[in-house]
Protein backbone atom coordinates (compact mmCIF):
# COMPACT_ATOMS: atom_id res chain seq x y z
CA UNK A 1 0.00 0.00 0.00
CA UNK A 2 1.46 3.33 -1.00
CA UNK A 3 0.08 6.54 0.42
CA UNK A 4 -2.12 8.45 -2.01
CA UNK A 5 -0.77 11.82 -3.12
CA UNK A 6 -4.20 13.41 -2.75
CA UNK A 7 -6.32 12.04 0.09
CA UNK A 8 -9.94 11.52 -0.89
CA UNK A 9 -11.48 13.12 2.21
CA UNK A 10 -9.05 15.66 3.64
CA UNK A 11 -10.24 19.18 2.83
CA UNK A 12 -13.23 17.83 0.89
CA UNK A 13 -16.93 17.43 1.55
CA UNK A 14 -17.45 13.73 2.16
CA UNK A 15 -20.69 11.84 2.53
CA UNK A 16 -21.04 9.20 5.23
CA UNK A 17 -20.40 5.79 3.64
CA UNK A 18 -23.42 3.48 3.66
CA UNK A 19 -21.38 0.59 5.04
CA UNK A 20 -17.88 -0.22 6.32
CA UNK A 21 -17.21 -2.06 3.05
CA UNK A 22 -17.91 1.12 1.05
CA UNK A 23 -15.75 3.31 3.31
CA UNK A 24 -12.40 4.38 1.86
CA UNK A 25 -9.59 4.94 4.34
CA UNK A 26 -6.91 7.45 3.36
CA UNK A 27 -3.29 7.04 4.37
CA UNK A 28 -0.61 9.74 4.25
CA UNK A 29 3.16 9.48 4.64
CA UNK A 30 4.46 9.03 8.18
CA UNK A 31 5.99 12.40 9.17
CA UNK A 32 8.53 10.66 11.46
CA UNK A 33 9.62 7.50 9.60
CA UNK A 34 12.00 5.23 11.45
CA UNK A 35 10.83 6.46 14.87
CA UNK A 36 8.98 4.27 17.34
CA UNK A 37 6.02 6.27 18.57
CA UNK A 38 2.41 5.56 19.47
CA UNK A 39 -0.65 7.05 17.79
CA UNK A 40 -3.94 6.72 19.68
CA UNK A 41 -7.48 7.28 18.47
CA UNK A 42 -10.37 7.13 20.93
CA UNK A 43 -13.94 6.81 19.70
CA UNK A 44 -16.10 6.98 22.84
CA UNK A 45 -19.40 7.04 20.94
CA UNK A 46 -18.99 4.15 18.49
CA UNK A 47 -22.30 2.64 17.36
CA UNK A 48 -23.30 -0.48 15.44
CA UNK A 49 -26.37 -2.70 15.31
CA UNK A 50 -27.05 -6.06 16.94
CA UNK A 51 -27.24 -8.60 14.09
CA UNK A 52 -30.05 -10.49 15.85
CA UNK A 53 -32.36 -7.78 17.21
CA UNK A 54 -31.36 -4.77 15.13
CA UNK A 55 -31.04 -2.70 18.30
CA UNK A 56 -28.13 -0.27 18.64
CA UNK A 57 -24.93 -1.31 20.41
CA UNK A 58 -22.53 1.25 21.84
CA UNK A 59 -18.81 1.05 22.54
CA UNK A 60 -15.78 3.08 23.48
CA UNK A 61 -13.07 2.09 21.01
CA UNK A 62 -9.38 2.79 21.56
CA UNK A 63 -7.02 2.22 18.62
CA UNK A 64 -3.26 2.33 19.25
CA UNK A 65 -0.63 1.86 16.55
CA UNK A 66 3.02 2.34 15.76
CA UNK A 67 3.25 3.77 12.22
CA UNK A 68 5.24 2.18 9.46
CA UNK A 69 5.48 4.14 6.20
CA UNK A 70 2.01 5.67 6.54
CA UNK A 71 -0.48 7.01 9.06
CA UNK A 72 -4.26 6.88 8.73
CA UNK A 73 -5.88 10.22 7.93
CA UNK A 74 -8.26 11.03 10.81
CA UNK A 75 -11.26 12.29 8.81
CA UNK A 76 -11.36 9.09 6.76
CA UNK A 77 -11.11 7.06 9.97
CA UNK A 78 -14.04 8.99 11.48
CA UNK A 79 -16.13 8.33 8.37
CA UNK A 80 -15.17 4.63 8.43
CA UNK A 81 -16.09 4.25 12.10
CA UNK A 82 -19.34 6.18 11.60
CA UNK A 83 -20.30 3.84 8.74
CA UNK A 84 -20.88 1.11 11.34
CA UNK A 85 -23.99 2.86 12.70
CA UNK A 86 -26.17 0.87 10.27
CA UNK A 87 -23.94 -2.22 10.21
CA UNK A 88 -25.21 -5.37 11.87
CA UNK A 89 -22.34 -7.20 13.52
CA UNK A 90 -21.43 -8.85 16.78
CA UNK A 91 -19.06 -6.93 19.06
CA UNK A 92 -16.23 -9.33 18.28
CA UNK A 93 -16.70 -8.96 14.51
CA UNK A 94 -16.78 -5.15 14.61
CA UNK A 95 -13.79 -4.74 16.93
CA UNK A 96 -11.49 -7.31 15.32
CA UNK A 97 -12.63 -6.34 11.81
CA UNK A 98 -11.68 -2.69 12.35
CA UNK A 99 -8.27 -3.68 13.71
CA UNK A 100 -7.57 -6.13 10.90
CA UNK A 101 -8.62 -3.72 8.16
CA UNK A 102 -6.39 -0.95 9.51
CA UNK A 103 -3.50 -3.37 9.94
CA UNK A 104 -3.89 -4.93 6.48
CA UNK A 105 -4.19 -1.61 4.63
CA UNK A 106 -1.92 0.73 6.61
CA UNK A 107 0.76 -1.86 7.41
CA UNK A 108 1.82 -0.34 10.73
CA UNK A 109 4.66 -1.80 12.75
CA UNK A 110 2.11 -2.76 15.43
CA UNK A 111 -1.58 -2.15 16.14
CA UNK A 112 -4.03 -2.94 18.91
CA UNK A 113 -7.69 -2.14 19.41
CA UNK A 114 -9.76 -2.25 22.57
CA UNK A 115 -13.53 -2.42 22.18
CA UNK A 116 -15.19 -1.54 25.48
CA UNK A 117 -18.85 -2.36 24.81
CA UNK A 118 -21.69 -1.12 26.97
CA UNK A 119 -23.99 -3.76 28.51
CA UNK A 120 -26.69 -5.55 26.58
CA UNK A 121 -28.71 -7.97 28.64
CA UNK A 122 -26.77 -6.84 31.71
CA UNK A 123 -23.34 -8.01 30.48
CA UNK A 124 -20.66 -5.71 29.10
CA UNK A 125 -18.48 -7.36 26.47
CA UNK A 126 -14.93 -6.10 26.00
CA UNK A 127 -13.01 -7.24 22.93
CA UNK A 128 -9.25 -6.82 22.43
CA UNK A 129 -7.06 -7.56 19.40
CA UNK A 130 -3.45 -6.82 18.57
CA UNK A 131 -1.31 -7.62 15.58
CA UNK A 132 1.64 -9.00 17.60
CA UNK A 133 3.68 -8.20 20.69
CA UNK A 134 4.41 -4.46 20.94
CA UNK A 135 7.89 -3.18 20.06
CA UNK A 136 10.35 -3.43 22.95
CA UNK A 137 11.12 0.29 23.11
CA UNK A 138 7.49 1.48 22.89
CA UNK A 139 5.96 3.59 25.65
CA UNK A 140 2.56 1.93 25.88
CA UNK A 141 0.18 3.73 28.23
CA UNK A 142 -2.94 2.07 29.57
CA UNK A 143 -5.95 2.58 27.29
CA UNK A 144 -7.64 4.50 30.09
CA UNK A 145 -11.08 2.89 29.95
CA UNK A 146 -12.18 1.46 33.29
CA UNK A 147 -13.70 -1.97 33.67
CA UNK A 148 -17.45 -1.54 33.58
CA UNK A 149 -18.84 0.34 36.56
CA UNK A 150 -21.22 2.72 34.86
CA UNK A 151 -18.59 3.66 32.29
CA UNK A 152 -18.23 7.26 31.45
Amino acid sequence: MTAPQNPLHLGQNSALPASPEEAVLDYVPNPRPGRTYLVRFAAPEFTSLCPVTGQPDFAHLVIDYVPGETIVESKSLKLFLSSFRNHAGFHEDCTVGIGERLFDEMKPVWLRIGGYWYPRGGIPIDVFWQSSAPPQDLWLPDQGVASYRGRG
